[in-house]
């Protein structure tokens, strides 16, 4: 993930383009791999844990998909018009989803469209 260092913040030189995105995925990675909870000080940080829901399988993936746009609704203003989508996977133990959404004030890259692959143990990876 690309950090922005303390010169170019002070100098206020931008960070636009592909830094953006590399980390609105590193914020996203950290994002989902939380669990509501889990950080005490931010209520509504993070997405519903799987072992809560699995037993609601297969409606668990909805369950699994709200919990993600909303918390990324919530958690990562640089995206708006989220959506996130259940993306069919050949290993049954994995939920795959698409992220779309516009970058705000970038409007000539259009949609950024990233996915997300939660495995059996819970791990979430932002590509």
């Amino acid at each position: 993930m690309a950090a922005r260092g303390i010169l170019s913040r002070i100098t206020g030189e931008s960070t636009r383009g592909v830094d953006d995105i590399e980390l609105i995925v590193g914020n996203l990675q950290a994002l989902l791999n939380t669990r509501l909870g889990d950080a005490v000080s931010a209520e509504g940080f993070g997405v519903v844990d799987l072992v809560d829901i699995i037993h609601d399988f297969p409606a668990a993936a909805q369950i699994m998909q709200r919990s993600i746009r909303a918390t990324i609704a919530k958690y990562e203003p640089r995206l708006r018009n989220v959506s996130v989508r259940t993306v069919p996977s050949d290993d049954p133990l994995m939920l795959t989803f698409e992220i779309s959404g516009r970058l705000i004030g970038d409007r000539r890259r259009g949609v950024v469209r990233l996915r997300s692959e939660m495995t059996h143990g819970g791990r979430v990876t932002v590509a």
